[in-house]
């Protein structure tokens, strides 16, 4: 009961956010799906962790839904017909955002935007379109109050993407996470200079290689969350996550570690995956009676496992005898080879084991590069990133970055922060960018020094609102809270900054 009492006495909480971290208190005394001895000394051991999704999962972590459903059709649960003009399109999707569930409580992805609103959009006047738009993303700013909430735009140029954009840049707010599908032979030049500025300016969106998802995934993918790629009417039913330095400790070498340690670890977390997504589809009542379900605004074979990683920094360093991260991953060789030695063995293993219950996804799992919700301190940078002090200058870092990102389909990504007269060359950004994806990279972000919107690991957060938290007042933005965290224990906001020289 004083966690109880912790959470109802906590003046820096919203009434939202009480009642949110009440539910995940009563979801972690759960014992409905009870954890095997190897799974309960994982994470006791700091090795396995379940990102908040409860002992039990009573629903998918994310989904994905295919708004195009309701443009189509509206929906009979949520007595909607299908909306004439944009205001009612804005609208309709605005009531069925406040039904779509996941693990923040929040929906995740909001749709292909440009896709959704063009044709509505095409039908009416320049300012009434950006006075309705401006209203929708106030709304979703000001109810969807989670910045893991996330839209995708392109890849193709529109009227509807650039008043999003117009928009983002004139109202600077956190909400919602915004992604580009970039692929410079769909991606007219001066659109992508365009999403360039605005991010800089704004910190999204982020640019998406869309060729590299496409030839994963197909034409229906999104990027959800912070950059999770997933199949469109599907999700992700779980997303655990291993970490990759809690793991190396139990290594007594490096052959060690690789022949033993790392895979008896993930086979553990596999089976942890499958009686999650077991209990989720046979147990819970999501798949058998959400409304979602059963108008077809998603498919259940459509779902994956998402099997997380974080530290592979700190697991190669620690393997390795590296004590500095200044010599190490990221700038160091036989590190850098290591960490793709790692990945290959992981990759190998979890491919190789059939998924519960994604059908429509070759019955596998996917990797994801977790970027953490952590705010104590544990020595594991997000994913397979480079610890944040330890970054080279940028083109050694896109070079170091693309040797991974190929193995992260479900999402991996890298920021990078910019000297702010950046702002006045987007071209030079875009030519950036272009090199990066053609080396491999899948999803590239940035953002302007000063700015007030920052991305802290892959969601956003407003400096100004994490000087609310420091003073102990209420901040809108669920996510503030990691984003403190993140800048206390991890130095998520003082990146490398590039010079335009």
């Amino acid at each position: 009961m004083s966690d109880v009492l912790k959470i109802i006495q906590d003046p820096s909480l919203t009434y939202r956010q009480q009642v949110v971290a009440l539910a995940r208190l009563a979801e972690s005394y759960d014992d409905s799906l009870p954890l095997t001895a190897d799974e309960m000394k994982m994470k006791e051991e700091g090795i396995l962790c379940d990102l908040n999704e409860g002992v039990a999962p009573y629903r998918p972590r994310y989904i994905i839904p295919d708004y195009s459903v309701l443009m189509e059709k509206g929906s009979k649960h949520l007595d909607l017909q299908p909306p004439k003009d944009l205001w009612e399109a804005c609208a309709s999707l605005m009531i069925m955002y406040n039904h779509v569930p996941s693990i923040t409580t929040f929906p995740v992805f909001l749709g292909n935007l440009d896709w959704l609103l063009e044709p509505f959009v095409e039908k009416m006047p320049y300012e009434e379109a950006k006075k309705c738009l401006g209203l929708f993303l106030l709304q979703i700013d000001r109810v969807l109050t989670d910045s893991f909430v996330h839209a995708d735009i392109g890849p193709e140029d529109s009227k509807t993407a650039r008043i999003l954009l117009e928009l983002t840049e004139e109202m600077q707010c956190a909400m919602p996470n915004l992604t580009l599908k970039y692929d410079p032979e769909l991606t007219s030049r001066d659109f992508a200079e365009v999403c360039a500025k605005s991010m800089l300016k704004t910190s999204k969106p982020s640019f998406a290689n869309h060729r590299m998802f496409v030839s994963e995934w197909g034409e229906d993918y999104v990027v959800a969350s912070c950059y999770n790629g997933l199949k469109l009417a599907g999700g992700g039913y779980t997303l655990p996550r291993l970490r990759m330095y809690e793991c190396s400790l139990k290594a007594n070498s490096i052959d060690d570690f690789k022949t033993n340690v790392l895979p008896h670890y993930v086979d553990i977390m596999l089976g942890f995956m499958d009686s999650r997504i077991k209990f989720i589809v046979e147990e819970s009542s999501f798949f058998k009676a959400n409304f979602l379900v059963k108008e077809g605004f998603v498919k259940q074979p459509n779902f994956t496992g998402m099997f997380g990683m974080v530290g592979l920094a700190e697991c190669c360093n620690h393997l390795l005898g590296i004590t500095d991260p200044k010599q190490g991953y990221g700038n160091n060789k036989e590190a850098d080879d290591l960490g793709v030695e790692l990945l290959e063995i992981v990759s190998a293993r979890v491919a190789a084991h059939k998924g519960m219950y994604c059908e429509g996804v070759n019955n596998r799992y996917v990797l994801h590069a977790q970027v953490g919700i952590d705010s104590d301190g544990r020595e594991n940078s997000p994913g397979a990133r480079i610890p944040i002090g330890s970054e080279p200058e940028i083109s050694a870092h896109i070079v170091h970055s693309s040797r991974y990102h190929k193995y992260f389909p479900t999402g991996i990504g890298d920021i990078f922060k910019f000297e702010e007269t950046w702002e006045k060359t987007p071209n030079a950004v875009v030519d950036i960018i272009d090199g990066a994806l053609k080396m491999g990279m899948r999803y590239f972000s940035g953002y302007l020094e000063n700015n007030d919107v920052v991305r802290v690991t892959g969601y956003l957060v407003k400096r100004s609102e994490l000087a609310k938290l420091d003073a102990g007042e209420q901040s809108l933005n669920h996510a503030s809270v990691f984003g403190q965290g993140a800048r206390d224990y991890s130095n998520a906001l003082d990146r490398r900054v590039e010079n335009n020289d």
